[in-house]
């Protein structure tokens, strides 16, 4: 059985690229928490804040371009994948950041996915990327995690809330003060859309999520509110996916609303 924690790391053959990890996915369960704690970001709602919801299919979103997996795996070395695991839909979305350098060509991103996949499954023996999506700094979308990126794929990319919900890294380091592109966000915005869409999700809303372990900051078992699309932080004390990323949380909330046809 494996549970998520943050760890820094490098990843094998990374070196090259200088990639280090911080946001990270799913270890062993013997493993322990390797971050200190962090406050809860302040974006997240407080639980009396009314839950705002849309009867499912009431609103949707045009599917972006995604690029396939087959593409980032062309040519890379392939690992035992366990069995995919599917929830019922997908309500809510956790935005990350990979932690890796912010000045690459968009050309390189394959390889840089590749690097993040030799690390994930091929050194730590996860089973699979952690993440549902990836997005370079051009815009670029990329299917991560396999099993069909229009189904509720179960991920491995924030312990305790894995089910039911989609995981969207951004390929970069976004500390505070780190500019965000705008091609970026837009693309988030849009995967996000169209997934929550599915479910007829606001983007916007207050969402319950059940923590299915105690390794997050909800004990096992535990209700948890949180906005619809999130941070990393917000489920697991981890700085991921960097202040730079969660300042641009509500305007990728309202943008991905629009998306979706609201007002």
């Amino acid at each position: 059985m494996r549970v998520l924690r943050t760890v820094l790391c490098c990843l094998p053959g990374a070196l090259a690229l200088g990639l280090l990890v911080l946001c990270a996915v799913s270890v062993d369960h013997r493993g322990t928490p390797g971050t200190q704690p962090l406050a809860r970001s302040a974006a997240m709602p407080a639980a009396a804040v009314p839950v705002r919801r849309a009867a499912a299919g009431a609103h949707s979103a045009a599917r972006p371009r995604i690029v396939p997996r087959t593409v980032w795996l062309a040519g890379a070395e392939t690992y035992h994948r366990d069995p995919i695991r599917y929830a019922d839909h997908v309500e809510a979305v956790f935005l990350h950041h990979t932690d890796s350098p912010n000045g690459y060509d968009c050309a390189d991103t394959p390889r840089i996915i590749r690097y993040l996949y030799a690390g994930q499954a091929g050194g730590r023996e996860w089973d699979d990327i952690g993440y549902n999506f990836l997005v370079d700094r051009c815009g670029t979308v990329y299917e991560g995690r396999a099993g069909g990126v229009d189904r509720a794929v179960v991920g491995a990319h924030t312990q305790g809330f894995n089910q039911n919900t989609a995981g969207i890294a951004a390929i970069g380091t976004f500390t505070q003060g780190t500019p965000v592109p705008r091609a970026m966000t837009e693309a988030i915005a849009a995967v996000a859309a169209w997934k929550l869409g599915l479910s007829g999700t606001d983007p916007r809303a207050t969402v319950r999520l059940v923590s299915s372990n105690g390794h997050s900051r909800f004990p096992a078992g535990r209700s948890a509110d949180f906005l619809a699309i999130s941070g990393h932080r917000d489920g697991y004390e981890t700085f991921c996916p960097g202040l730079a990323l969660m300042a641009e949380l509500p305007t990728i909330r309202d943008r991905a609303a629009r998306l979706q046809g609201r007002p």
